[in-house]
């Protein structure tokens, strides 16, 4: 295929760590003949406590690194970033650019009977209110209780999401929501898949747990196929992974999430491009 084919360009992912591989773990699955390139911000996670103005200028960096390895869509794989950035990511950026709250909130609606769900998130996405007002535009009548883990991303990023302190961390975190007896649980931030089934067992078999992952693969699809920039079945694929710090402890906790589909990673530098990506 020739390489000036926009169909055959990559999809760009970014996240603030290691949290967005849960998500390239699903379009990859989704979407096997569609080349990825991810860009994590390891030199400046977490991104959930950090202000709005600061997430937006970290965001608009890494679109426009994206953008400058010519990427064909981009997707937010970061809730903390979608929460405060995705609007004006979308008003500024030439290609399409995707988040994941809506994939989650959309996922919650359907598979909640009670109405009584739960979001755990950064402290950035749980004080924003993107879930709750996500979901309320769904479902009016839900209540949403929403939990800030904030402990939860360091433990993923230092790769001790199954350590003891973990586990006793994830009990005082998850207790106020036991108390009000939700019945689906949305994991609002992507670095906490990786702590899935410890957090499913904290909170028990009668709690469904929500990762917007798939909902955000398909959603990717739908994006491609609607601005026929689907990538042909003869494509070779490719999947290149960046950071901005920490290549080597990125790859050898990233592998936990995904495999050996991560080989080299390549450090960049991203602190300083122009704040405007239109």
């Amino acid at each position: 295929m020739e390489e000036r084919d926009p169909r055959c360009r990559p999809i760009g992912v970014f996240d603030s760590g290691l949290g967005g591989l849960t998500v390239v773990k699903e379009i990859v699955s989704r979407l096997p003949h569609e080349s990825v390139l991810y860009f994590g911000d390891t030199a400046r996670v977490p991104y959930g406590t950090k202000s709005p103005e600061t997430i937006r200028r970290f965001s608009r960096e890494a679109v426009h690194f994206l953008l400058s390895r010519q990427v064909k869509t981009i997707v937010v794989a970061c809730n903390t970033a979608t929460a405060h950035a995705l609007e004006v990511l979308v008003r500024e950026t030439p290609v399409p650019v995707i988040g994941v709250i809506e994939a989650g909130a959309r996922a919650a609606h359907h598979a909640s009977e009670s109405g009584r769900i739960g979001v755990i998130g950064t402290s950035g996405t749980v004080g924003s209110g993107a879930y709750d007002r996500a979901v309320r535009a769904l479902r009016p009548a839900v209540e949403v209780y929403a939990q800030a883990c904030p402990l939860f991303v360091p433990l993923v990023e230092e790769g001790l999401a199954y350590h003891e302190a973990a586990r006793l961390i994830a009990r005082d975190y998850l207790a106020p929501l036991h108390e009000v007896q939700i019945d689906t649980l949305v994991l609002g931030c992507t670095h906490y898949p990786a702590m899935r089934a410890l957090i499913g067992e904290v909170m028990g078999p009668s709690v469904r747990l929500i990762d917007s992952g798939e909902e955000t693969a398909l959603e990717v699809a739908r994006t491609l196929l609607e601005n026929d920039l689907l990538a042909p079945e003869g494509n070779v694929p490719t999947r290149r992974f960046t950071v901005s710090d920490l290549p080597l402890r990125f790859r050898k906790v990233g592998r936990l999430l995904v495999g050996e589909m991560i080989e080299d990673v390549e450090k960049v530098e991203i602190e300083g491009c122009r704040e405007s990506v239109g």
